[in-house]
């Protein structure tokens, strides 16, 4: 059963709500980077891109090391195993759904529509004139 109520899913969905903070995942993905690596590519000063690498390090998505001045960011993919694990639960759910949905409509094809149905056309040859 997926945990509907966990503290930790609600911080990793939180941090994964925003744009910037997605793309920064993603550059991560590829290998660690600086801060300033991670703010580069937006129109975003470093503190703004800290406070977005904060709401990530809260989340448990990247790991910070901090040498002098100079603070390197990794990924840490894990907690988002939750989220799949709970977007697995629906995908299963509209599985079955879409499931169900075929087969009644292959169901539905499969049956003759009787002489009184409306649905059924049937064409009159028009007289020449």
């Amino acid at each position: 059963m997926v945990d509907q109520s966990s503290p930790r899913l609600d911080t990793v969905f939180q941090a994964l709500s925003d744009p910037t903070r997605r793309a920064m995942l993603q550059a991560l993905a590829a290998g660690q980077r600086t801060v300033g690596e991670l703010a580069a590519p937006f129109d975003i000063s470093l503190a703004g891109a800290s406070k977005h690498i904060q709401t990530l390090e809260r989340a448990g998505l990247i790991q910070r090391e901090v040498q002098g001045r100079v603070h390197t960011c990794r990924l840490d993919a894990r907690p988002l195993h939750a989220g799949a694990e709970w977007l697995r639960h629906y995908e299963r759910f509209w599985t079955d759904k879409l499931d169900a949905l075929e087969a009644l409509l292959k169901a539905e094809g499969t049956a003759k529509p009787s002489p009184r149905d409306p649905a059924r056309k049937t064409r009159t040859p028009r007289s020449k004139p």
